[in-house]
């Protein structure tokens, strides 16, 4: 039997990072789908909350799948879904057909996990680390590239082409996995039963708590709608934990939380989640405002997108060291550098965004945070979790960094709505309670992560 060829990882790489760029298109689009398809800005939000709400509850099916023997098939028929919704997206007549091709396009949120179980099975020992490393910062390396490219092409062409050139994305993705990984089965995969109760309590809990984030700045945190899809998050997850830890082979086994480093992975992730979100969002406006909000750079669309290319250097530059030290440095101490990073990353934009040379910096903080911090926590789950269950490990990480990211858009959401400016702009005052609240939900991180380091 022939060895993986030495492609494998590249090739896994590229796919992860064409489905991130999937992924970071929306941001910059909502005006512009709010007036293609003659909606309120509110109602074109949605685009985002159907992507957010299916990438959710796919997820954890596809890093379970991800640990059975038919990893390669998997990872196309995902690719190919991902791929019909962007061509849905890019050809769609009504706003509702084009809603479909978001929610399909929320399965690039499980490609990575997806990935990393393909690694872990396939790449020789000594590269696993390094590749497990590698595609747990194609997110961020992701949004780095494809906020740019989405400011280009929708602000020239508009923004059908940008969907065009992720399903071009897609293609070459779909022709380089189907040539490079390994075929199936896998015949070194145990083969259990699908959990189906476990699919449909989490699918059910996570989109109850997804939508009452989401929403509820829009529908009023305590108005019945709200509160409905809160009281149903709680009772239908508890009913979930308490199935998971009832089955044999259950979706996502929680036993792996007697681990103190997936503990401190997972709950990192859903702090880091949040204030990323805020920050990244935060930037976006800045650089869109005009400038007699008083904070406002005031740059066009085509340059605004931009504005998140030094987050992706910055992440891709962070895992090319953490690769080179990870050999020789804690895991744990590489997770307290990047949060670290990060934190003071958000400190910088709450005191200094006024300039578009301070935003540079304080994202290309973020990216180098990010990068060092993501790297680490898929590595600390995979070397306490035993390869049959880790795709399921990993991709409820994800889960929990996608649960976090709705948390702060929530958050920032309800501070922005809750200071109007003249335009269509928050004020000054609410850009900086936003910044804040993500300054303070890094610093909570850090300091956790720093107790906990001393005390061992």
């Amino acid at each position: 039997m022939t060895g993986p060829s030495p492609r494998l990882l590249p090739t896994l790489v590229y796919a992860a990072l064409a489905t991130a760029v999937v992924s970071s298109l929306g941001m910059l689009l909502v005006p512009s789908i709010a007036v293609e398809y003659d909606v309120a800005v509110g109602t074109a939000q949605w685009m985002l909350t159907i992507n957010l709400l299916v990438g959710a509850v796919t997820t954890p099916i596809l890093g379970r799948l991800s640990d059975g023997p038919h990893k390669k098939r998997l990872l196309l028929c995902a690719l190919a879904t991902i791929l019909l919704g962007s061509v849905i997206a890019a050809a769609a007549p009504t706003f509702a057909i084009f809603l479909v091709g978001r929610a399909l396009q929320g399965l690039s949120y499980g490609i990575v996990p997806v990935t990393i179980a393909v690694a872990r099975r396939y790449l020789p020992d000594d590269q696993v680390r390094p590749g497990i490393s590698a595609l747990s910062v194609t997110v961020a390396t992701g949004l780095g590239v494809g906020y740019p490219l989405t400011g280009v092409l929708a602000s020239d062409f508009g923004f059908r082409t940008a969907f065009i050139a992720a399903a071009v994305f897609l293609v070459t993705a779909l022709a380089a996995v189907w040539k490079v990984v390994p075929a199936g089965p896998d015949d070194q995969a145990p083969s259990h039963r699908f959990d189906v109760v476990g699919a449909v309590l989490l699918g059910i809990g996570l989109s109850a708590l997804l939508l009452g984030i989401s929403e509820g700045p829009h529908w009023g945190w305590v108005t019945p709608r709200t509160v409905t899809a809160f009281v149903i998050a709680v009772v239908v997850l508890g009913a979930w934990m308490i199935a998971e830890l009832r089955t044999h082979h259950p979706m996502i086994n929680l036993r792996t939380f007697r681990h103190t480093d997936v503990v401190l992975a997972n709950g990192t992730a859903i702090g880091l989640g949040a204030a990323l979100y805020i920050g990244l969002s935060v930037a976006s406006l800045i650089g869109q405002a005009p400038r007699d909000t008083g904070y406002g750079i005031a740059l066009p669309l085509f340059w605004a997108g931009f504005v998140m290319l030094p987050l992706s250097v910055g992440s891709f530059g962070a895992n090319r060291v953490v690769r080179a030290v990870s050999t020789r440095i804690r895991l744990g101490a590489l997770l307290l550098v990047g949060t670290g990073t990060m934190t003071a990353a958000a400190i910088l934009m709450l005191v200094a965004h006024d300039a578009l040379w301070e935003i540079l910096i304080g994202m290309f903080l973020f990216g180098v945070g990010l990068g060092t911090a993501y790297a680490a926590m898929p590595a600390l789950i995979a070397r306490n979790v035993v390869t049959e269950e880790l795709g399921s490990a990993v991709s409820f990480n994800q889960v929990l960094r996608t649960v976090g990211g709705a948390c702060g858009s929530a958050l920032s959401g309800a501070v922005l709505a809750a200071h109007p400016g003249p335009g269509t702009f928050p004020t000054e005052a609410g850009i900086t309670v936003a910044l804040a609240l993500s300054a303070i939900g890094c610093s909570v991180v850090f300091v956790a992560l720093v107790v906990h380091y001393v005390r061992r």
